[in-house]
């Protein structure tokens, strides 16, 4: 499986199940830096787009405005942020 899970443009009902507009948000600049999950974490991009990289390079997802990504607990990554980054999200 997957440490990084894209569901690209998921509907409405989708994100109204998820309660994606109730969980807070977080904003960043373009930027790049290293990323550790100690958790899953759910998110939902609003604005920009990342380029997500796993530490050893098996896997990497380019994320933008309309996705739904999972990161799997115990992802190490490296976040590219190629347009500031505004995102709903949640852990566990």
């Amino acid at each position: 499986m997957s440490a990084i899970q894209v569901e690209h443009q998921p509907d409405q009902q989708r994100l109204t199940e998820l309660g994606v507009y109730a969980w807070p948000i977080w904003e960043k600049e373009t930027s790049t830096f290293p990323w550790h999950y100690d958790e899953k974490e759910t998110a939902y991009i609003l604005e920009g787009e990342v380029e997500v990289t796993a530490e050893d390079g098996s896997e990497s997802a380019t994320i933008k405005a309309g996705d739904l990504v999972t990161f799997a607990a115990g992802l190490t990554c490296r976040w590219h942020i190629t347009q500031d980054l505004r995102k709903h999200y949640r852990f566990g």
